[in-house]
């Protein structure tokens, strides 16, 4: 179920959607999340929406790293993600996208379930 959800404190919804979906997950404040990735990035020398940025600060914050099996790269999305991964909180990515699913819920500024996940972090 795609749950409208947006800390971003101006309610913006585009670039952002690393800092959201980390934000979501954690529990933590936009802006809070926002600083992080920052001052990783800025330690990596690298954007702090970068790929490379976001996933180095959750594998340090406790998260693992996993690949979305491609058996239908077309057909399988994020809907059907959130009913398959319905326990526990997931920050899923599409290769372009960030989004949070809590509990089979999918938690996103817009309605993301339509997209393709390639990767996801949970906190183990």
């Amino acid at each position: 179920m795609f749950i409208k959800t947006n800390p971003n404190p101006k309610g913006v919804y585009v670039g952002d959607c690393v800092v959201r979906a980390i934000a979501i997950a954690m529990d933590r404040p936009w802006d809070e999340v926002y600083m992080d990735l920052c001052a990783h990035g800025l330690m990596m020398c690298d954007m702090p929406s970068s790929n490379k940025v976001w996933a180095d600060y959750l594998n340090m914050k406790g998260y693992k790293r996993y690949i979305v099996p491609n058996e239908c790269i077309d057909c399988y999305t994020i809907r059907d993600f959130a009913g398959e991964y319905f326990k526990g909180t997931y920050i899923v990515g599409t290769g372009s996208h960030a989004v949070c699913i809590r509990d089979g819920n999918i938690l996103d500024a817009w309605d993301s379930s339509a997209e393709t996940p390639l990767f996801f972090w949970v906190k183990e």
